[in-house]
């Protein structure tokens, strides 16, 4: 029978072989794109949202009614009840009442602003994504050029045993050998450089998504490297006009205002209040006859003479609808700007990919192969022969670079 000690190992070694294979699992670009709902801005964002969704119920609704009870005409001299005819207990009630139309303006204002907050959540939520997906981009970068690196350390590796292999038979020179040396050191530096920036792409994507900062992000080793036609510009800036939240927002804050300004209309109008209250009186104290209790309705209404307050507040109503026409407008400028930018962006991206991979990709390593080949029957000289490697290092980098530029327009 086996002990309790070695079955709980054998538990935790499972434990740790599971969360390993877990933690090596390829981070994809659909799954970033739904782990943004977990980061904390937009949690955030989205509860902000959803308490503002409550006010258009609290300013829409009348005010609660107001109960007053009282002693009504009592006598100074004895404080009796029955002494005067007028002396009551008296319990009223009473409502207030905006001017017609003024709940429901209020509660449409609010309205709208709750609308603004919830797109507001969805732009949020787009910028997120677009960061995570260009965050992943970078990511799909550094692996490739890691990737290239190690590559042409190979055969920078073998290009130094034949340089050495030719110094030991008298048919190179030593120089050459250094050179090779040299230029592996060189790529030993980059390799750190791009180590150290993968690291950091690495915490701020972790941090997009609301992991650990230090959580290892493994990515999928390839992916489908066709960049398809981008849409006319046009094509998209009328559907940018048509669902892009940041322009709705803006649209829902200038309906809002604009209720503001028809509720700051209504303030030159009346408010009301309707009252009803009931009198008890006492027994007259001789004839020991019950006094008529006592019924009053009342209404009562504002009267706004003095109209400098209100207009104060229809002159700030207007400027605030103003001003988000203006922010509309400056909201419209910069998606328009973004657009543009990024299918340039995209435009020169896949046309560098194109030329990268159809014409200087496969002409260096040509070249690469011809000056090596030559090289060992001492036709080429090895500075040469190191230059070709080196360029097609450079090149090879470039493509995945402009690769991950044009995706990262993309998102």
């Amino acid at each position: 029978m086996k002990s309790v000690p070695f079955q709980i190992f054998a538990l935790l070694s499972v434990l740790v072989l599971v969360n390993t294979a877990y933690a090596d699992e390829p981070l994809t670009l659909k799954q970033v794109s739904a782990m943004v709902q977990h980061n904390p801005a937009l949690l955030a964002r989205n509860a902000s949202a959803k308490a503002y969704a409550f006010k258009p119920a609290q300013v829409g609704g009348l005010p609660d009614p107001v109960l007053s009870i009282g002693a009504i005409s009592f006598p100074l001299d004895t404080l009796n009840r029955d002494q005067e005819n007028m002396t009551q207990l008296q319990v009223g009630i009473s409502q207030s009442f905006p001017f017609p139309g003024t709940l429901g303006l209020a509660a449409q204002s609010d309205e709208y602003m709750a609308q603004a907050a919830s797109l507001d959540v969805d732009e949020l939520r787009l910028q997120l994504i677009s960061r995570a997906q260009q965050s992943w981009w970078s990511l799909f970068y550094l692996d490739r050029a890691l990737d290239t690196v190690v590559r042409n350390k190979q055969l920078l590796k073998q290009l130094t045993r034949i340089a050495e292999s030719k110094y030991k038979t008298g048919k190179g020179l030593q120089q050459d050998v250094l050179l090779a040396q040299l230029e592996l050191s060189k790529l030993l530096d980059i390799q750190l450089q791009l180590q150290s920036a993968r690291q950091q792409e690495s915490i701020r994507l972790n941090t997009v998504l609301n992991r650990p900062a230090q959580q290892s992000i493994v990515l999928p080793q390839a992916v489908e490297e066709t960049l398809v036609a981008a849409q006319a510009e046009q094509v998209l800036m009328d559907k940018a006009l048509q669902y892009r939240p940041k322009l709705n927002k803006q649209h829902k804050l200038i309906e809002a205002a604009e209720a503001q300004v028809s509720l700051a209309d209504k303030a030159y109008y009346p408010d009301f209040k309707l009252g009803a209250s009931y009198g008890f009186r006492a027994a007259n104290p001789v004839t020991n006859v019950d006094r008529a209790d006592l019924a009053s309705i009342t209404l009562s209404m504002s009267l706004p003479f003095f109209g400098e307050t209100q207009d104060a507040n229809a002159g700030e109503k207007k400027a605030a609808l103003a001003s988000q026409g203006f922010a509309y407008q400056d909201a419209k400028q910069a998606v328009m700007a973004e657009i543009s930018q990024a299918l340039t962006s995209y435009e020169q991206s896949k046309a560098q990919v194109a030329l990268f991979k159809q014409g200087i990709i496969p002409q260096a390593k040509q070249t690469v192969a011809s000056m090596r080949a030559a090289y060992q029957v001492n036709k080429v000289d090895f500075l040469n022969l190191i230059r070709a490697q080196i360029t097609l290092y450079n090149y090879e980098t470039q493509y995945w670079k402009a690769f991950a530029s044009a995706k990262q327009a993309l998102a």
